[in-house]
Parts: C-alpha cells; sequence; structure tokens
C-alpha cells in the first residue's frame, strides 16, 4: 500500500511538473509567427517583386527562387545536426540558436527588399542575402520546431502547446499577407487607366518612374514592420519559456550525421509522412508563388490582388481557429484527406470560369480551408512520429532535431525546384519584365501551375498519406509507453 502511494505521488508530481500555464503556451506559441510572416511574404510577393519591382529577368528570378530555396533546404539537416550535438547552456540547448540568429535573420530579410542603386550585381546582390537570410531563419526555425518536445514531457501538453502554436502562425500567415499586400497594394508600376487620357507619351513614363520609386519604398516599409514583429516575437519566445533539460542525454552518445541520416530514414512512418506531405505542399507552393502573377496577368485583377490573398489567409485562420476551439483537427486520417482535397474543384473552377472578382473571391474563402490543412496539420503530426521512434529506440537521444529538419529539407527542395521551373516557364512563355500586360502564353501558362499541376500532386499525396500507419490507437500505446519509460 506504501509502494503504490509512493508510486501515485511520483506520477501526480511529474504531472503538475510538467504541466504548462497558458501563458507559457502562448509565448511558446509566438515563436512561431516569425516563420509563418515572413514565409507568407517571401512566398506570396517575392516572385512579382523580382519581376515588376527589381526589373530581373526571369531567368535570373528563376536562378534566385531556386538556389535561394535549395540552399535553404541543404541548411536544415546542418542545422539540425549542429543542433543535435549542441551542448546545454544555462537558458537550454535550443534557446541560443534561436536567440543569436534573430538579429542577423532581420538584417537579411531588410535587404532582401531593397532595391540597390546598380545594374550589375543586382542578381548576386539578391541571391546572396535571400540565401543569407534563409540560414537563419533555418537557425531560428529547426531549434524552434524541435523545442515542442523540451517544453514538456507531457504528450497532452505538447499537444495542446502546438494546438496554440498553430493558431499563433496561422494569424502569423494572415499577419503577413495583410502587411505586406495592404502596404504596398495602392502602389503600381503602371498608370491607371484614369491618369491615361490627361497623360503624354512623356509624362505617361515619367509617372511610371515615380510609382515605381513608390513601390520600392512601400516594399521596404512593409519589411520593416515584419522585421519588427520578428524581433518582438522572439523576445516573447526568450523571456515567456523555460526550456527543460532532456533527460538521459548525457548517458547517450551523441548521433554522427550518417547514423542520425540512416535512422530518419528508415523509421516507415515519418518516410510516409513526408513523402505524403512532399507531393501536398509542392501543389500549395506552386498556387502560392505563382496565385499573384495569376490574379494579375491571368484574372486582370491588379487593384484587388492583395485583398484576395488576404481572403485566402483570413479563410485559413478561421478555420484552423473554429477547429481547435471544437477540437476536431485531427492529425491523421480521413480529416486531413478531406480538408486537403475541397480545393481540386476550386482550383478548376477559377481557370474555367470566365474572370470575374466575385468568383475570385469566392474560390479563396473555400480554398483557404484546404491551405489551412495542407500547411499547418504536418507539425502536428510530427511529435507523433518523434515519439513512435522514441517507443521503438528508447536508447537512441539528441535526434528530435534531425527529423523535424530533414522533414523541411525535402519540401523547401522541392518548393525550390518547382518555383525556379515554374517561373523558368513563365520565361519560355514570353513574359516581359516590367510591362503592364502579358502575352496570352503567360496567361495560359500561369492557369497550367494554378490549376492541372497542383490538382495532380494534390492526388498523388493524399494517395500515399492513406497508408500512414499511426492512428489514434497507436497514438495512445505510444503515450502510456513512453510514460512508463519515464
Amino acid at each position: 500500500m506504501q509502494a503504490a502511494g509512493l508510486y501515485l505521488a511520483s506520477v501526480l508530481f511529474l504531472t503538475q511538473r510538467n504541466r504548462l500555464s497558458v501563458f507559457s503556451k502562448l509565448c511558446y506559441a509566438f515563436g512561431g509567427a516569425p516563420y509563418q510572416i515572413t514565409g507568407t511574404a517571401l512566398g506570396f510577393f517575392l516572385q512579382i517583386y523580382l519581376l515588376d519591382v527589381a526589373q530581373l529577368d526571369p531567368f535570373y528570378a528563376s536562378i534566385i527562387l531556386f538556389v535561394g530555396r535549395a540552399w535553404d533546404a541543404i541548411t536544415d539537416p546542418t542545422v539540425g545536426f549542429l543542433v543535435s550535438r549542441s551542448r546545454s547552456t544555462r537558458i537550454g540547448r535550443m534557446m541560443p540558436w534561436i536567440i543569436f540568429s534573430t538579429p542577423f535573420a532581420v538584417l537579411t530579410y531588410l535587404l532582401i527588399w531593397y532595391v540597390p542603386p546598380f545594374e550589375e550585381g543586382k542578381v548576386i546582390w539578391y541571391l546572396v542575402f535571400y540565401c543569407l537570410f534563409q540560414s537563419m531563419q533555418t537557425c531560428f526555425h529547426v531549434p524552434y520546431s524541435a523545442l515542442t518536445m523540451f517544453i514538456s514531457r507531457d504528450q497532452k501538453e505538447r499537444d495542446s502547446a502546438t494546438a496554440y502554436r498553430m493558431m499563433v502562425e496561422v494569424l502569423g500567415t494572415v499577419l503577413g499577407t495583410a502587411i505586406q499586400g495592404q502596404i504596398i497594394g495602392g502602389n503600381s508600376n503602371c498608370p491607371t487607366e484614369s491618369d491615361a487620357p490627361y497623360s503624354t507619351n512623356s509624362s505617361s513614363v515619367n509617372t511610371t518612374i515615380v510609382s515605381l520609386d513608390q513601390t520600392k519604398q512601400a516594399y521596404l516599409v512593409a519589411s520593416g514592420v515584419i522585421c519588427i514583429i520578428y524581433v518582438l516575437c522572439a523576445a516573447i519566445l526568450f523571456f515567456g519559456v523555460k526550456e527543460q533539460k532532456e533527460t538521459g542525454r548525457d548517458k547517450s552518445e551523441p548521433l554522427t550525421f550518417a547514423q542520425g541520416l540512416r535512422l530518419v530514414m528508415c523509421h516507415g512512418p515519418y518516410i510516409k509522412l513526408v513523402i505524403g506531405f512532399l507531393f501536398t505542399s509542392l501543389a500549395f507552393m506552386l498556387l502560392e508563388g505563382n496565385f499573384a502573377l495569376f490574379i494579375t496577368y491571368a484574372l486582370g485583377h491588379r487593384k484587388d490582388f492583395q485583398n484576395i490573398l488576404l481572403v485566402i489567409m483570413v479563410s485559413v485562420c478561421i478555420f484552423t481557429t473554429c477547429a481547435l476551439l471544437v477540437k476536431t483537427l485531427i492529425r491523421v486520417g480521413l480529416e486531413y484527406i478531406n480538408t486537403t482535397s475541397w480545393a481540386v474543384p476550386f482550383m478548376i473552377l477559377i481557370v474555367s470560369v470566365k474572370s470575374n472578382l466575385i468568383v475570385s473571391y469566392l474560390v479563396s474563402v473555400a480554398a483557404g480551408v484546404s491551405v489551412a490543412a495542407a500547411f499547418l496539420l504536418p507539425w502536428s503530426m510530427l511529435p507523433d512520429v518523434v515519439d513512435d521512434f522514441k517507443v521503438q529506440n528508447p536508447d537512441i537521444r539528441g535526434h528530435e532535431a534531425l527529423f523535424y529538419s530533414f522533414y523541411v529539407f525535402f519540401i523547401k527542395f522541392a518548393s525550390g525546384v518547382s518555383l525556379g521551373i515554374s517561373t523558368l516557364s513563365l520565361k519560355f512563355a514570353g513574359y516581359v519584365t516590367g510591362e503592364c500586360s502579358q502575352p496570352e502564353a503567360v496567361s495560359m501558362t500561369l492557369k497550367v501551375l494554378v490549376s492541372p499541376v497542383p490538382v495532380v500532386l494534390i492526388a498523388v499525396g493524399l494517395l500515399i498519406l492513406k497508408t500512414y500507419p499511426i492512428d489514434e490507437e497507436r497514438r495512445q500505446g505510444n503515450r502510456k509507453l513512453l510514460q512508463a519509460m519515464l
């Protein structure tokens, strides 16, 4: 009886110790906002910025987008490996990476949206600062993602914190779209129709130059606002979250890079999860990267594109928030497949119906539901894979960051290939930099990039995810086994 009482007391003590306050969960969640805000701004606006504001040739823009994403992909497993071998400090093992990378990330992000006053070397400018920002962002986000496993040892508390994080992250996507879109939305390097009758050829050119300078300034202002939010979120995370020390780490040898790669790549559930999300994420990345150009040149809604993008993100926010509040955001199974597949008919509709602003807004609302599922659910499923690996390999420590970094590696590398190829496709279609209208071939290319190609990718990804083996029963079984191991 006394032994049973001591056991129950110890379990109660561990439960209380691992319980997170709402304040801690919120502070942890704010750390996910910088990645989503900057990622959304770059995803939706970088391509059109390079083509129409920096006025780079589509070929060079495609090189910047591909090399930047590919470099970003390579840095993820590299940083993940370094994080997994880094020593614990007074503020933890993940926090130093997050804090020291923040000022460099902010500076390089700002310089991406600055148009240098020279033509020669402009491509190198954007390529260097885009790659540097991606490196600094990786040094922030990989440790932050792995921090999920170190804020509590209780799976329910981690799941709850992840739910808070997802809500803040989706708000971050809305914020990134709103800041970037609304600040630059009123600035265009094309003269308005109302100005045309009152201007000669010469004055029309001057108007374009002045307007282009205003657009450049607007991009800088938007990036400055985002940088301020980035720093604030990093400060909230640092002061509001206490990283727990990993138990048993000092008793085990750290994994080498080859060992970590072999172990991660041999875990079946992880491979199926990564490959399935690889295809579905590629579909939405293609849509994201080309949507601003599609709205502007294929649909002709130049003045409304920022509002349409904002409607998509608001729809994402509302769906995710409601789903979390009613606790129906299940990580596995039919729910993900259903919500992601909702995008397919709307992708087909928007390119089939004649250009109509109302239809575009309605499609944007519906598409937001699928975007939410495609981008946010993977991050709530990864902890389940890590726990499953722990159960099968109880003696291995320091592997958490590897799972997160390799997942991001595959997604980012593939997205770099897709964005590079899609921008190059515009070059072959005859895209003319700096022009207010484009050839019909460009419009047709954009329609293909936002509809048929993503639909095929979604179908393949969902077929693979149907074989994902970690269902709710296995999750609960892993949870009990991990509690017994602790």
